[in-house]
């Protein structure tokens, strides 16, 4: 998808709306800017967390107790 676009005051640019619905940007979300042989690429930084599985304390310490367990490891 290709846009132009026009560089606003300070320096600011606006991700046209298609192209931030496209990528799920919102306000406030990060990007890195990466500047290489005269072009600007602009990528989208990702919570990690967003993308790991829901796992809680005691849930740990169970599969944990299991790994143990089967390797002979007695806590």
């Amino acid at each position: 998808m290709d846009r132009i676009i026009r560089i606003g005051k300070r320096n600011a640019i606006y991700i046209p709306k298609e192209i931030a619905n496209s990528l799920n940007l919102k306000e406030g979300d990060r990007l890195v800017i990466v500047v290489e042989d005269g072009k600007i690429e602009l990528i989208p930084v990702r919570k990690p967390s967003k993308y790991w599985a829901e796992i809680s304390p005691e849930e740990v310490e169970e599969v944990g107790e299991e790994i143990s367990g089967s390797l002979g490891i007695n806590s």
